[in-house]
């Protein structure tokens, strides 16, 4: 559970960072391009929230409410949550205990992700200049959806804990798990990153 933590502190801690660093990029770009111009300002309409913009943590939201209803008639009073390297369980909880713990992360990386989507949507004057593939809705979708990767972790742990305690079967060590969904999630997370130090390097308003 410790290492299910950790891992799921550095995932969230990544997306920030990642968040962070793409608005600065592309802050310092428009900063760059409105140089000349400080005094005439055009405003712009900030994109509307839609859910496709975290419609992920949504949906695996939704899954994870699917699969303890699904379980829960089929789980023991006393649910075994931890286990040993080998496999074998050394720690339980109640079975509603045990759904509290699941469920609640889920629902509270929801309402972040629904968060960091406004917070962004907000700040979208920010990307007004940037142009090509680095587009506001682009970035804001990115970073919404980027929530699910814990919930996913979450989910799967879930999964692996109902299996065990209904079928005494365990589906594959979490940490294997957690690295494949790291390793997919860096994916589009650095594709943007590219982009957006593109972007900066080599503005498309410079002269050719």
């Amino acid at each position: 559970m410790i290492t299910l933590i950790l891992i799921l502190a550095v995932i969230f801690l990544l997306t920030l960072s990642s968040g962070i660093i793409i608005w600065f990029l592309s802050y310092t770009q428009r900063l760059a391009q409105d140089k000349e111009s400080t005094n005439k300002i055009e405003k712009t309409e900030r994109p509307p929230l839609r859910w496709s913009y975290f419609i992920l943590p949504v949906v695996i939201f939704f899954l994870a409410i699917i699969l303890a209803v699904f379980f829960y008639p089929q789980l023991p009073a006393e649910v075994a949550y931890h286990f040993t390297p080998d496999g074998s369980p050394d720690k339980w909880l109640s079975r509603e205990v045990m759904l509290i713990w699941m469920l609640v992360p889920q629902f509270c990386l929801v309402l972040l992700a629904g968060t960091i989507v406004w917070g962004i949507a907000r700040l979208s004057i920010t990307f007004r200049d940037v142009e090509g593939n680095l587009k506001p809705g682009r970035i804001i979708s990115l970073m919404g959806n980027m929530i699910g990767l814990p919930q996913l972790i979450i989910c799967f742990a879930m999964l692996d804990i109902f299996s065990y305690n209904s079928y005494g079967i365990h589906i594959m060590p979490i940490w294997i798990f957690a690295l494949i969904v790291i390793g997919l999630g860096s994916i589009p997370l650095g594709i943007v990153f590219i982009q957006a130090i593109r972007r900066v390097v080599r503005p498309p308003s410079s002269a050719t």
